[in-house]
């Protein structure tokens, strides 16, 4: 098992059809992408783009190409910057579990951090407050669960591509959070089995999203739904959708896709980035406010 998780990415040959802005939640500039028709009085959804460990917040939209969908889907893009180390490879990372990726204790609330993001562009931006949604990519996955389950509250929804849950079970958070799952059964880095990280362990990608299905009410035995292609270097429709949705409370679901010999760093398919995206905003919160009867669209 590799302790190191240097992700390096190639950029993407696309033009981003938007317009860029930048906020600053307190530790310098992060790129927002608004879409060209935003208007104050229509709510957007807003999307966090967390980066994996060595990457950074333009580095990560490169890869995963969320940013070319902001127009088409009406949604905000933050893609912030973790900490840089001060000492070893020097790189970015965000403090998220004791496996990954705080190499060397420094003193961060990270969870923290990303919810002033939030609230730092929703000082700005009019946000549906239902559609609050993290993607994160390995130190960013485990980042989008430490996030979400501080702040349930916020979060509707995560993303998290090769990620893991926390190295212990932790309690149910207060609120319902749709999880979604992605992962590699190749992955050498954050082995889809689970492993540690210099002795820290990390549960399996089936124990991360059982979990959730626990904490949101649902049933813990997953229905298989559906086939993706998620991985343009692999034939066919190589990826499984797994569903934990069975009793789920309201505003809480659970699924996983499995890339069946996929790697740590998979080759995206074109449809990657819209089905991840489409996932998201088709899974609302459910505020104290909502009657229960809010649609909720599964497909």
């Amino acid at each position: 098992m590799r302790t190191m998780l240097l992700l390096l990415f190639l950029c993407s040959p696309f033009a981003i059809a938007q317009h860029t802005t930048q906020i600053d939640a307190g530790r310098g500039d992060i790129p927002l992408l608004v879409p060209d028709d935003y208007q104050a009085n229509a709510p957007a959804p807003l999307i966090v783009l967390l980066h994996g460990y060595g990457s950074n917040g333009v580095q990560q939209n490169d890869y995963m190409r969320i940013g070319e969908l902001v127009n088409r889907y009406g949604f905000i893009l933050a893609t912030p910057d973790g900490t840089q180390e001060t000492q070893g490879r020097n790189a970015r990372f965000w403090n998220a579990s004791d496996a990954c990726c705080n190499f060397y204790a420094s003193d961060l609330d990270d969870a923290a951090y990303v919810l002033n993001i939030i609230n730092t562009v929703k000082a700005g931006y009019q946000i549906d407050e239902r559609r609050v949604y993290l993607i994160g990519h390995s130190n960013g996955g485990f980042m989008s669960y430490r996030t979400a389950h501080a702040y349930s509250n916020v979060i509707a929804g995560i993303a998290s591509l090769a990620g893991a849950e926390a190295t212990v079970a932790q309690g149910a958070p207060a609120n319902p959070v749709h999880i979604l799952q992605i992962h590699g059964t190749a992955d050498g880095t954050i082995a889809y089995d689970g492993g540690d990280i210099q002795g820290n362990v990390y549960p399996s990608a089936e124990e991360t999203v059982t979990r959730w299905a626990g904490y949101n009410g649902c049933s813990v035995d997953g229905v298989v739904t559906a086939t993706l292609d998620l991985d343009s270097s692999l034939d066919g429709l190589e990826t499984t959708v797994t569903r934990f949705n069975d009793g789920c409370q309201p505003g809480g679901s659970a699924e996983l896709w499995t890339i069946a010999d996929g790697a740590h760093i998979p080759q995206i398919s074109s449809v990657f980035p819209e089905k991840v995206v489409e996932w998201l905003l088709a899974r609302p919160k459910m505020l104290d406010t909502d009657n229960v009867s809010i649609t909720q669209h599964c497909d």
